[in-house]
């Protein structure tokens, strides 16, 4: 083999590692829906955060709430959120209402996913039951690319690669 080929094989081999490592390394982007159910009632605040595999908070990984003033009712989030303040304004979007949809994109770093990472649907609604887990989504790749039902005022949420 003449050392012009050598050098390519090797320049190829360093490149596709170099490829793989990044597509383990980065992250990725999902579109996520939301539908909700058809409850009567004002606009639910869902918070969707990354829970870590001993079941803490790690992240805010989307906010659908336009008014500060009402996110302590998201409890279990709004305590993590005092201890760790991060500034979620370029993460956050319109509430939604009963019986509508939401669609949005989060990014999800790709070493969370297979490792007993979940997303957590958390939900609160004014004057109505608060559910800290309407819906947990275990970050899986078949759960990447999948539905799931929730428990409360989520119907389900539908999850794809983006």
């Amino acid at each position: 083999m003449n050392k012009f080929y050598k050098i390519t094989l090797v320049l190829a081999l360093v490149l596709s590692s170099s490829v793989l490592l990044a597509q383990k390394t980065g992250s990725k982007k999902y579109k996520c829906m939301v539908q909700m159910t058809n409850y009567a009632g004002e606009e639910a605040y869902i918070v969707v955060s990354l829970i870590n595999p001993k079941g803490a908070y790690e992240e805010t990984v989307y906010m659908m709430a336009t008014n500060k003033k009402w996110y302590k009712d998201l409890e279990e989030w709004h305590k993590f959120q005092k201890k760790n303040p991060v500034n979620i304004s370029a993460i956050t979007g319109a509430s939604v209402a009963g019986g509508d949809r939401s669609i949005k994109v989060f990014e999800i770093d790709n070493s969370k996913v297979n490792k007993g990472y979940t997303l957590r649907f958390e939900v609160a609604v004014e004057d109505k039951e608060y559910h800290v887990k309407d819906l947990e989504v275990p970050l899986t790749t078949a759960n990447l690319s999948g539905k799931v039902d929730g428990k409360g005022y989520i119907r389900y949420v539908r999850m794809s690669p983006n």
